[in-house]
């Protein structure tokens, strides 16, 4: 009997020995790769004008950030902290410029049309003077009958403490 368990408990050892280094092992390509927008992606400290050049909020916090079709659209959100926008625009990740037809703004009514979308590389500089990737575009809001249009401007957030606002 005592040698009965000892066999057992050299084929359990065994066993398991052998399926410890079958666990281990990759199979095929483990990196998910990325998003088409994720160039393109990231937080923003944006200011923000009207038409006439008057300023309305300065260095908000915005997101940009991929939709689940992964098609070449993303999100641009302010998370209700300036003038109200959550909507999705079309990118073109080559040129970096991004537009919105009469786009539904997911967190106030109506919807928002977006021109002169850009990021430009380099072209920022944050509050600690680091160089950063630069955002700008146009906005108009469907409810807005006077027809003023909001500018957007501002840089890509390092999350340097020196950089926060």
């Amino acid at each position: 009997m005592k040698k009965l368990k000892q066999n057992i408990t050299r084929i359990l050892v065994a066993v398991l020995v052998v399926t410890s280094f079958a666990s281990c092992d990759e199979v095929g390509d483990t990196d998910p790769g990325g998003t088409s927008v994720e160039s393109m992606a990231g937080d923003w400290f944006i200011t923000l004008k009207d038409s006439d050049g008057d300023l309305l909020t300065s260095n908000k916090l915005h997101s940009t950030y991929n939709t689940a079709a992964n098609d070449n659209t993303m999100w641009i959100d302010d998370h209700s902290s300036g003038y109200v926008i959550k909507c999705k625009v079309t990118v073109d990740v080559k040129a970096g410029t991004f537009t919105a037809t009469a786009s539904p703004n997911v967190i106030d009514s109506g919807t928002v049309t977006i021109t002169d979308g850009k990021i430009e590389k380099g072209a920022g500089t944050t509050k600690g003077g680091h160089k950063v990737d630069k955002i700008s575009f146009r906005a108009h809001f469907s409810y807005d009958k006077a027809g003023y249009d909001i500018l957007y401007e501002g840089h890509k957030r390092t999350g340097f403490k020196e950089d926060e606002y």
